[in-house]
């Protein structure tokens, strides 16, 4: 028997009828379809272009009721009519095998959303329509030169389809695209980056991207040698977003409630209500912010800290994380938020916006204000060294400079920073306005940002890296 790949609505509808046939209480069907195309280029020639499809198919099989209802979840990918009733099956098996899941709660009921119907959303590399000729200028320009061009172009859309034995259907797809772009010297000693996220393509210009790439390949034909020590640094939209992203996936409201996190009150409980920086400090998630909307409800594969698989399909609405300065919520499931006294569900949402009160001006700007220190453009290789403080090590790549009397001066060596997250929005003394940003570490799984540059006027750089 030849197997068929069944449409998303009907990998949910026949899903949910063998599941309740192999005696599931409950069943949850999530499916995932992605279409991605992407560019590649190096040495000033492109490489790759090419499309992909995936699909994922999860079930999440619970069996009992109340305080003793347990979850079976198994995903695979390329589910077809054969392939269903044995993945169904092993859910269901999985449910039954395992233990109560203290997170259990109600199934969430909705009705069927007004696209249910319609097909897996997708991209291709008519994408690139405009911002590929912009783009074989920009490598000509580079060979022309004397310099060398290496980058990566992804867009994506994800469409997904949520069911379950409660009445849920909704269906939602989501275009996401981000640009990494790396310019070097012809000998190829000297390297700067620059990188931009994007839903269509259609607002990135790689003439620009490059023009500052050749500004900053400029700015490091003179070298300084830097020693290790606290400096005052200028940090872009995208270097804070490296920073930010990381203490934003840190705002977990069981971790704090048990004492795990920078966000836990020494006496016990949570920070929630206190004041972590004395500015104006804002950091808010929506799904509908514009430029950087994301899924409206809840997509949880799996159950931890703060995310529920019994949430799926909860309506996700705008949340203050840190309001003037102030811990205002953290991330909670209906469960965590009532195992920590939170007034309502908080889950986590998949953006995020940083601003200061007030704030105006460029990088450019805060450069311009400095006397002596340093620009820093971007990290990579974060790691955490302490959860309680939410120190943070990792490495300085492809543009840190020198900057005396409002100008830079030349490229300096790289460093090893130890920081937190948390410090720093206390300890800036200047801030930018808010734009889109792009992270350098953590953007091609999380670009949905924006932030602002800062001035930190003590940003530690621990020692000096060989990192290049």
């Amino acid at each position: 028997m030849t197997a068929i790949q069944l449409t998303p609505q009907d990998t949910v509808e026949r899903g949910l009828e063998l599941a309740a046939t192999e005696g599931a209480d409950g069943c949850v069907i999530i499916v995932t379809e992605t279409s991605s195309a992407n560019l590649r280029w190096a040495n000033n020639t492109l490489t790759t272009n090419g499309s992909m499809r995936g699909s994922q198919v999860t079930v999440i099989a619970t069996v009992g009721a109340g305080e003793g209802t347990a979850t079976g979840v198994i995903g695979r990918s390329l589910v077809t009519d054969v392939s269903l009733p044995e993945l169904i099956a092993a859910a269901v098996s999985t449910a039954r095998d395992a233990a109560p899941a203290e997170d259990a709660r109600p199934l969430v009921e909705g009705a069927v959303s007004d696209s249910w119907a319609d097909e897996p959303a997708e991209t291709s590399v008519t994408v690139y329509e405009k911002f590929a000729p912009a783009l074989g200028e920009s490598l000509r320009r580079a060979t022309a030169e004397g310099r060398w061009l290496f980058g990566f172009a992804d867009h994506e859309v994800v469409t997904v389809y949520v069911g379950s034995s409660a009445g849920l259907r909704i269906r939602q797809a989501l275009p996401r695209g981000f640009v990494s772009a790396t310019g070097k010297s012809g000998d190829r000693v000297q390297s700067a980056w620059a990188g931009a996220a994007t839903r269509d393509f259609s607002d990135i210009d790689p003439l620009a991207l490059d023009a500052e790439l050749v500004r900053r390949l400029g700015w490091a034909q003179r070298t300084v040698a830097v020693e290790p020590g606290r400096h005052a640094t200028v940090l872009p939209p995208a270097a804070v977003a490296d920073l930010t992203t990381y203490l934003f996936w840190e705002l977990d409201g069981r971790s704090a409630f048990e004492g795990r996190s920078a966000f836990a009150k020494a006496s016990g409980g949570s920070r929630v209500g206190e004041a972590l920086t004395p500015h104006a400090v804002q950091l808010r998630s929506d799904p509908a912010l514009p430029g950087l909307e994301t899924f409206p409800f809840v997509v949880a594969q799996t159950s931890g800290d703060s995310a529920s698989v019994f949430d799926n399909g909860l309506t996700l609405s705008a949340t203050d994380w840190i309001r003037s300065g102030k811990l205002e919520t953290l991330m909670t499931s209906r469960h965590t938020a009532e195992l920590i006294g939170a007034p309502a569900a908080a889950p986590a949402i998949d953006n995020y916006a940083l601003s200061v009160d007030g704030a105006t001006g460029t990088t450019d700007d805060l450069v311009a204000g400095l006397d002596d220190g340093l620009l820093l453009t971007c990290l990579w290789y974060i790691r955490m060294v302490d959860p309680q403080t939410l120190l943070v090590t990792g490495l300085t790549r492809d543009g840190v400079y020198r900057v005396q009397n409002g100008e830079v001066v030349g490229a300096v060596n790289n460093f090893r920073f130890n920081e937190s997250p948390v410090d720093l929005l206390s300890r800036f003394s200047q801030a930018g306005a808010t734009v889109p940003s792009f992270s350098r570490e953590w953007g091609d799984e999380f670009s949905r940002t924006a932030t602002p540059p800062l001035l930190v006027p003590d940003f530690n750089m621990s020692s000096v890296s060989q990192a290049s």
